[in-house]
């Protein structure tokens, strides 16, 4: 096994989710295409990597959009390295993304907890 592909984030609406994640974190759309039953495979990730994607996919039923916000439990479940934190930070609430605490300088490096739009907890992060 080389690495992990994609993680699923179940959402509300693929245009909602697809504004934010392009938009106010500025990561690329990789791929959006219909899936001829009223689904789109929707996959970003964070501009000029090649790692790790998010596949946006829409809520199907009650249960799955009981989920949207809070699949990990109200948990940080997302973590989002920079190499430049204020820079991130800055651009980041700018683009109306809250966040839950002022940055905080650890050990291990630079942090601040934020929420996407439907509420999952995300670290923004700059390693030491």
């Amino acid at each position: 096994m080389s690495y992990i592909a994609l993680v699923t984030l179940v959402v509300r609406d693929y245009d909602e989710a697809l504004a934010f994640y392009t938009g106010a974190l500025g990561f690329e759309l990789v791929e959006d295409t219909d899936r001829g039953d009223g689904s789109r495979w929707v996959v970003v990730r964070p501009r000029g990597t090649t790692g790790t994607g998010l596949l946006l996919a829409r809520a199907k039923d009650e249960g799955q959009l009981a989920s949207v916000g809070a699949q990990t439990g109200g948990r940080v479940g997302f973590f989002l390295h920079t190499e430049d934190f204020a820079r991130d930070h800055e651009r980041m609430r700018a683009a109306g993304v809250r966040f839950l605490e002022e940055p905080r300088h650890e050990t291990y490096g630079s942090v601040a907890v934020f929420e996407d739009l439907y509420g999952n907890r995300w670290d923004l992060l700059q390693p030491a």
